[in-house]
Parts: C-alpha cells; structure tokens; sequence
C-alpha cells in the first residue's frame, strides 16, 4: 500500500512538473522529462526504448516470478494486419492504458491496453527506392506529451499526436536517395529528439542529431567520422576529430560509421552513449588507419553535440563489424573500488567494460564461440590483437577474372556474436544477458567504387554455420569476472531482444515462434508460448490494475533471411506475421 501511495505521489509531482508546458501549448499533458529519467523505476508504464535511459531492460516487478511463470497464459494479441508482415523488431511503450507499437514499413499503431482493440493506425507515404540494407523493420518509438516520435525509411523524423495519430511534425533527416533510412527508436533527453541514421552500406556519413521535441527543429548534429562539421543552432560547432588524421585521400567523405541503433544516455555523467557502424567500404585495403570514429562508442554532451569520448573497438575494421552495439550504464565495484562503468558486447564477439566517466578500457572477455580474427584484446592498449592472416586479402583493384581477392574464414559472421538486438542487465543478479549468435563466415574482397545510392562493399561473404546443435545462444555473463554464467542455446539465430525483471526471470523470443522465460540465476526453461511467427521484437512488462503483463510483437524478419545464406536456407519454413502479443497471470 506504501509503495503504491509513493508511486501515485510521485508521478502526481511528475505529472505536475511537465504540465505547464504541454498545456501552454493547448495540447494535451503526457510524459516529460523527468517521467522519462523516472522509467526504470515507476513500473506503470513504459516511457523508453531500453525501460529506462540506461537501456537496462530491467523491472522490478515481481509478480510473474520464477515460481508462477509457468501458468503465464495470453490475454490478447491484436494485428498489424495487412500485407506488411515483413520483420517486427519493435519494443513497445505503454502510457495511459495505451499500447504504442511501430511496425513494418514505417507503421505506428495504438492499442487499448486492457482489450487490444486498435484505436488508431499511422502509415508513412514511402517513396519508391528505399534502400533499407537489413529488411524493412523499425525498432520502436519515443514518447513525450502529447507526442509520438518515430523514425521512417526514406530518413525522416515524425512527431504524431498520441490521441489521434495524426502529424505533429514531419521533417526531413537526410537523402534516402543517397541510402539513409532510419530504424532505431529515438531517445529524448532535455526536451530533445536524439537519433541516428541507417545506411552503412551505402557509403553515407554516420551521424547523431539533436531536435527540439516541440517542434522537430535541429538543436545540434554531430557527425562522427572525421573531418565533418558539425552545427549548434545553425552554426558551425567544431569538425570532427581532425581531418584526415586516420583516413587518406577523401574517403571519410563517404566513410559509413551508420549510427543505425540509436543510443542510450545516463542522467549520472550527462553523457549520450552512441555506437557508429563500419567504415565504408568494407574492403580494408582501401581504407589504411583507424578509420575513426567507425565501429566505435562515443560519449557525447547532449548540451552542445561535442564528442567527450571516444572508445574503438573494431580499428580499421575488415569483417562489417559494426560497432553500434548498446553501451549500458551500470555501476560495480572492482578490485574494491566503487566504478562508474558502461558494457557493450560487440557485433565482433568481446564484451568490454569500460570507465563510462572517461571511456577508460578496464576490460574485454570473449563471449561467443570463437574469434577467429583476433586473438583477445591488449589490456594495455585496448585494441585487439588481430590475427593478420585472417585479413580478407586485397583484390585487384584493375579487376578482371582474378580482381578477388583472398578468401579468409572468419568468426563471427558479418552478423555479429551480436547484432542490433539488445541485452538486459538485472540491477539484482549483477548479469548481463546477452543474445548471441555462433557462425562465420568465408568473405573475400572485391573492386569497388562509390556511387550515390549503389551498395558500397567491395566484399561478398557466405555464413557457416560452426556447431551442430546451435547458432543463436543466450548467455548470462559476469561483467566483473568475464565468465560465462550460463547459457541456453537455440537452434536458429537468436535475432530479439531480452528483459530481465525482479521475479527472477529472462524473457526472450526465438525465431521458431516462442517467446520464452528462463531462471535468471540458473538459465533453466521455465515457460514458452508459440506466437505463430518468429519473435524478433523486445519484449517488456508493466502493472496495470493490480496486474503484471509482458508484451512483445511477434513477426520473423530482419537481416538473417536476407543475408543468412545457407543458415537462413535451414529456416526458410518460419512463418511470416505481425501482431502484439500480451500475456500475464490468470486469475
């Protein structure tokens, strides 16, 4: 009873905090600033991509536990309907009885929360010539007032009223001509929209930009490849890095660095952690150096755009090992002094704990299978010791039948030990839990030349499976020690998201249909429910009426149908779909 009156109190003095301006708008009131730094811990909603600015996916609910999983049945499952049903990567929000989901092609739909029926849909006029590398997906939505905030494919930034769907503000981030699109979910931090921007493999220039939420104005960008300018308020604020430095010749005008899967931000620091994708084109011959800010985290101040910090994990990455992985926020005590730190486990197969203060490597543990293009990671240098000989050879640049080069086995694939799909970090177990995949990969180099809007590689690859009875694979990792704790394999790619929660429980879907609840301690299967389609998307949890839910949509797709070659054949009879799935306990 405590705990619900401090609740209500607490969120009447939220509500209260960011009435002012939305009603001095004449717009309805609706979550603000403070409710949003607030998500991680007001468990009546869900305000954030990440349950929370740290992204820990964490809840402490705990009235779906590891005792009573098992009787977990549906409460309803509503469709996005249509012919859209390609991949459904989302992770929904939940305000006011509402559910709020984006769906393939650029789609965002609103659900009554007690009964599923759908109260409004919004579809994006897309352009023909999108050119989204890794299917048609979007991974979520923001939440601020009376608005909601999604990104398009053909790269633009919409604001829609929360009440009816319709436009607030529609604007423009970049040319989808020239292969930006857009697929992360925002974040919102000071009153500004933060995003990033799809299309690595398209040579286009990685950057993070910064909106007035009211108005879709630009506050600031950043781009993060060196040698770009970047702007506060209209105005020059300063290049990136130096010109280059790490680059020759005028490749960092078409360099990549997509900073495609958004970011996470930690009120403690005032720090945005985003991480940038792979340098283009992938062929490293090309491109001598460090290729910076590529396949790197990057701190940066939310005040003004500036780059504090910068951490590389993959210099002058040869394999499309991006590094856009999420950064989490936590706190640990090592070698007993109390620490600020951050993880991040990597498309390329380490997972690094690093000083989110001042990006300090403390340091890198193995958590895949195999990593057949480095040896480990220097605890010196922080850089990785790369194994030269498994470099994909340079082609001939003159082309002609023998233009390729050497093929090179390598381990992870191009997919990542993990890719866009997010770990949680239980603030109870002291776990990361990640969702990994184990496969490589033969990739050869190949000629290449940039062209505005054409794929820009100069590679081409075909993914391996590497063990007989799995490929994707959950672990739960100790960021102190670096150890394995457990592990649950699964026989298709893992490809969604995780969430942990204060029941003792991990919760996450597999492409086969299920979504699935395991001990967070142990790693045994305790419940699984068959969602018709791959489940891909992120699930979460929330109280309403006395009552927990779980939620996650369920729609196979994303990038291993496209990409996965021969694994991707082993799977070709998942079903395609697309609906949110609700659950909780019966009564």
């Amino acid at each position: 009873m405590m705990k619900g009156f401090l609740k209500a109190t607490a969120a009447c003095v939220l509500a209260l905090a960011v009435a002012a301006p939305a009603l001095a708008d004449g717009q309805a009131a609706g979550p603000g600033d403070a409710d949003l730094m607030a998500d991680a811990k007001t468990t009546g909603d869900v305000l954030t991509y990440g349950m929370g600015p740290q992204a820990h996916r964490f809840s402490p609910l705990n009235q779906i536990n590891s005792g009573n999983v098992a009787k977990l049945v549906p409460a309803f499952a509503a469709s996005l309907g249509g012919e859209k049903q390609r991949g459904q990567e989302a992770q929904p929000i939940v305000y006011d009885g509402v559910i709020y989901v984006t769906g393939s092609y650029s789609r965002v739909f609103a659900f009554d929360a007690h009964t599923g029926d759908k109260l409004w849909e919004y579809d994006a006029r897309l352009p023909d010539g999108i050119m989204p590398c890794c299917d048609v997906v979007n991974r979520g939505a923001a939440i601020y007032g009376d608005k909601i905030i999604f990104g398009t494919l053909d790269a633009h930034v919409i604001a829609l009223n929360r009440k009816t769907g319709k436009v607030v503000w529609n604007k423009t981030a970049a040319d989808y001509q020239a292969g930006y699109s857009q697929t992360a979910a925002p974040i919102i931090v000071k009153g500004m929209v933060i995003t990033g921007t799809s299309g690595g493999e398209f040579g286009v220039v990685g950057s993070v930009e910064a909106r007035d939420v009211n108005t879709g104005e630009l506050v600031w960008t950043r781009p993060v490849i060196e040698g770009h300018m970047g702007t506060l308020h209209g105005k020059p604020n300063g290049i990136t890095g130096k010109t280059n430095a790490t680059w020759q010749g005028d490749l960092w005008k078409t360099g990549g660095g997509a900073t495609w899967l958004g970011g996470t931000y930690d009120p403690e620091t005032n720090l945005l952690f985003f991480g940038t994708g792979n340098p283009a084109p992938w062929n490293s011959h090309l491109r001598p150096g460090d290729n910076l800010y590529t396949s790197s985290t990057l701190a940066i101040n939310p005040d003004n755009g500036q780059i504090v910090w910068h951490y590389q994990t993959t210099p002058h990455d040869g394999w499309d090992f991006d590094g856009v992985n999420e950064f989490i926020p936590f706190d640990a005590t090592i070698n007993g002094k109390p620490m600020k730190l951050g993880a991040k486990a990597d498309r390329n197969g380490y997972f690094f704990v690093l000083d989110r203060t001042n990006g300090k490597f403390i340091s890198a543990n193995k958590f895949v299978m195999q990593t057949t293009w480095a040896n480990g990671i220097n605890p010196k240098t922080g850089r990785p010791n790369y194994i030269d000989a498994n470099r994909p050879g340079a082609p001939d640049m003159a082309g002609g039948s023998e233009a390729k080069g050497k093929t090179v086995f390598a381990s992870p694939s191009f997919l990542g030990g993990k890719n866009w799909m997010p770990m949680a970090y239980s603030d109870q177990s002291g776990l990361f839990y990640i969702p990994s995949n184990d496969w490589g990969m033969d990739i050869w180099n190949t000629p290449i030349a940039y062209k505005k809007g054409a794929a820009y590689l100069g590679a081409s690859f075909t993914i391996k499976p590497i063990a007989e009875d799995h490929i994707g694979a959950l672990r739960a990792m100790d960021p102190k020690t670096g150890k394995i704790v457990w592990e649950y394999k699964n026989k298709a790619p893992l490809w969604g998201g995780v969430m942990t929660t204060g029941g003792n429980l991990v919760f996450t879907g597999t492409p086969e249909g299920y979504l699935k609840a395991f001990d967070a301690k142990t790693g045994q299967e305790l419940w699984k429910f068959n969602t018709g389609s791959g489940v891909v998307g992120s699930p979460i949890t929330w109280e309403q009426d006395g009552e927990q839910y779980v939620a996650v949509m369920s729609g196979w797709g994303g990038a291993v149908p496209l990409w996965g070659g021969e694994v991707a054949k082993t799977f070709k009879e998942i079903s395609q779909g697309g609906a949110l799935w609700v659950f909780k306990l019966p009564k």
